[in-house]
């Protein structure tokens, strides 16, 4: 047998991924990635840089000159942040309500930060005051955040921290993964120094490219270590290692470097990812940000009443509560995986599981980027409800839909 009939052509199944991302990419998404390659430094490619530069202050609503993409997954984008920011001793808080949170703890330790962390039970947030509280404790050079942690459904609320880093002198990081897009996010408003993201989940691409925006403080700060570990290099002063940034791939000031005027080159770019990144910018900005949020958040409230319409709990803090993904409380007697296993199989409808204290306690199902819609928000529920009858937990057949399309109708009504 050859090896073509061993490995035959990628032919994926459909599937209507519902779950906390990643999601089916927008069509639009994929046609640009299917685009032929270019070099990296023909003035077309350079040229789509800049528009993707632009184009993402658009959707971090931002001024920022250091607006760009980081090749990678979205934890790649975390990454190139905290080692490019974080010297060995500094001081980092981390409020953790959250997998990811302890995402962020993990990668500080890597870079020899001293890490303080607080905590609320999964299914809280924070309030601003409990985070200036800790700040004024620990003295922190950077707060590192999550905006929305898809492990327990909650978004944080930030507005208000970044006037309270200023206050303290601390520099303020958000993760936004699985937030951008669906919920509001005001980079420059909100006092951020630096934010990264990620296509797979509200912006309505594939993983592999991480947007990342960077405040004129964060850059200097890249910079200035750029320059002193520049230096420690050309005069051989082993003494200096503790301010080298450990990582090349990562190193933002590099990536500054490759993305700005002179174009130094540190990488071969992802080129087909870059064109779905861009993609996926400009279809955001021509729905229009507002738009796409409040899209997000209508199919958010229709997923949450139909799920409550056939006699299921929702996990977690509802007003904290990320627009475009839910928790869902598996109900006693109800064995969850064989429900999802069911889904898939039957169905091709995929919703998440959990893990850490929620494993085998609630399913996680997301409204999010292309998937954001009223027919998929439909599909889920009937399949759901048919599958769980199926089980044995009864629902009133039909009441799913009916407060589904309820809210659908108040929305509609003038």
């Amino acid at each position: 047998m050859s090896d073509t009939q061993l490995y035959p052509q990628i032919n994926p199944p459909h599937r209507l991924l519902m779950g906390p991302g990643p999601i089916n990419a927008d069509p639009r998404v994929l046609r640009a990635m299917s685009s032929q390659l270019i070099g990296q430094y023909d003035p077309v490619m350079t040229g789509y840089m800049n528009e993707v530069m632009a184009l993402y202050r658009g959707v971090f609503r931002t001024q920022n000159q250091w607006t760009m993409l980081v090749d990678g997954t979205s934890r790649a984008g975390i990454e190139a942040v905290l080692v490019s920011a974080i010297r060995p001793g500094d001081k980092v808080l981390v409020p953790v309500f959250g997998r990811f949170g302890h995402l962020l703890c993990e990668i500080a330790r890597r870079c020899h930060a001293e890490v303080h962390t607080i905590e609320v039970p999964w299914g809280e947030v924070f309030t601003p005051d409990q985070i200036e509280d800790a700040i004024r404790q620990v003295k922190p050079r950077l707060l590192l955040t999550v905006q929305g942690d898809t492990s327990t459904t909650m978004l944080q609320p930030l507005e208000e921290l970044g006037a309270i880093c200023r206050r303290h002198g601390v520099l303020f990081y958000t993760d936004a993964t699985a937030s951008l897009g669906g919920n509001p996010l005001q980079a420059d408003e909100w006092g951020l120094d630096a934010v990264s993201a990620g296509l797979q989940k509200c912006l309505g691409g594939p993983s592999g490219s991480s947007p990342v925006t960077l405040s004129p403080e964060m850059a200097s700060v890249i910079s200035k270590r750029r320059c002193i570990e520049q230096g420690i290099r050309s005069a051989s002063h082993e003494d200096g290692d503790d301010e080298m940034i450990w990582s090349n791939y990562f190193d933002l000031g590099m990536i500054m470097d490759y993305w700005g005027p002179e174009r130094l080159n540190h990488h071969t770019e992802a080129t087909s990812m870059l064109f779905a990144a861009r993609e996926c910018a400009r279809i955001m900005l021509e729905e229009g940000m507002d738009n796409i949020i409040a899209r997000h958040a209508l199919h958010g409230r229709a997923m949450v009443a139909g799920i409550q319409g056939m006699g299921l709990s929702v996990f977690g803090d509802i007003a904290n509560k990320m627009n475009n993904v839910m928790g869902v409380v598996i109900p006693e007697n109800v064995h969850g995986e064989a429900v999802r296993k069911t889904l898939l199989e039957d169905f091709h409808i995929e919703i998440g599981t959990s893990f850490g204290p929620l494993q085998g306690k609630i399913w996680r199902i997301g409204t999010m980027g292309y998937n954001a819609r009223k027919d998929c928000v439909l599909q889920t529920l009937a399949a759901l409800e048919a599958v769980l009858n199926r089980q044995g937990f009864r629902t009133t057949q039909g009441a799913a839909m009916q407060a589904a399309w309820d809210i659908y109708d108040a929305e509609a009504r003038p």
